[in-house]
């Protein structure tokens, strides 16, 4: 990371109730973000990608227990009350979730949705809300938006329906976006063009961004850095670039293995990542992907291994054995 940190995440542990007992989702996670930059945060569906964000926006589950601090331009979000907590999350905080259809109102028109962002928040009045709702549309790429202004989310593909989600994120100008699993459900040719989107719209803003995904290959040319997560915590933490060069975490290795490959047979078998993740409820003692790694020994099911620097200050990771070793000892 360069520069002062737009947001700091610190220590942050999220602790959810159960009928099994304690949930921990989020497993004590330290990132830090620089204005302008893009952070991808990857792992497996149920890794605490999502509640990480949501604590970040300060909306958890009421239920659940926040410990650690979320600094936003110096602002300690955990302390903040709900208006100015609705007041950032507006104009300084924005997020694009992964499925429109639930996040867009489908009784109000798209223009109506637009319309009331702008009025509640820029204070501007319905004339020119209208032109910019219009402009918006248009620059996220929605022909005839006048048009759109006037037809309900059901009206629309669900590609148009996500960028008309990104429209109304970035009416306030927002200083971070967080894009959570942006393109789910969506053909590969959208899924292109809507990261392609979101890439163009925070270089122009230069705003920061955190883009969620379960898929290595969407943040490979997309992020600055990334960061790995597994059974809550984050396992590996690096610039993007050095981390596809050399990447240490056996999981982050697994995970780029799993990528379907365009040069694979016909019919062949899709890779997929052995075993299961652990039960959330019942913590293991020592590394959580210890039971589905092929370098795990005794020290690593007993022991938890601490995120430690690697050849660069910048490259973090969480393992006993990193691939540059396990791989030099024959294992």
């Amino acid at each position: 990371m360069t520069g002062r940190a737009l947001l700091s995440v610190e220590d942050v542990a999220v602790d959810l109730p159960t009928a099994r007992g304690n949930l921990r989702a989020v497993d004590h996670v330290d990132l830090a973000l620089a204005p302008g930059r893009t952070l991808g945060i990857v792992g497996e569906s149920g890794c605490g990608k999502t509640m990480l964000s949501r604590a970040i926006l300060q909306l958890l589950p009421k239920q659940a227990k926040l410990a650690g601090r979320v600094m936003f331009d110096g602002q300690n979000l955990a302390r903040c009350d709900e208006p100015a907590l609705r007041k950032l999350r507006a104009r300084s905080l924005a997020v694009v979730f992964q499925d429109p259809m639930t996040s867009l109102n489908p009784v109000l028109t798209i223009g109506t949705q637009l319309i009331e962002t702008l009025q509640e928040h820029l204070a501007l009045d319905l004339g020119a809300a209208r032109k910019r709702s219009a402009e918006l549309l248009a620059a996220v790429g929605i022909p005839a938006p006048e048009q759109r202004l006037a037809q309900y989310p059901h009206q629309l593909s669900g590609g148009m329906r996500q960028r008309v989600a990104i429209a109304i994120a970035l009416s306030c100008e927002p200083r971070l976006l967080i894009a959570d699993e942006p393109t789910t459900a969506l053909d590969v040719t959208i899924q292109a063009q809507i990261l392609d989107l979101l890439a163009r719209e925070q270089r122009r803003r230069h705003m920061a961004m955190i883009l969620i995904t379960h898929d290595l290959g969407v943040v490979a040319g997309r992020t600055d850095e990334v960061a790995v997560m597994y059974a809550g915590r984050v396992v590996e933490r690096a610039p993007t670039q050095a981390l596809f060069k050399r990447m240490q975490m056996p999981y982050t290795e697994a995970l780029l293995g799993a990528i379907p490959k365009l040069d694979a047979a016909p019919h062949a078998p899709l890779p997929a990542i052995s075993g299961r993740p652990p039960d959330p409820t019942r913590p293991l003692a020592g590394c959580a992907f210890a039971p589905r790694c092929r370098y795990a020994d005794g020290h690593c099911a007993s022991a938890k291994p601490p995120l430690s620097a690697a050849e660069t200050p910048a490259h973090h990771y969480a393992c006993f054995h990193p691939l540059r070793l396990a791989e030099g000892a024959g294992a």
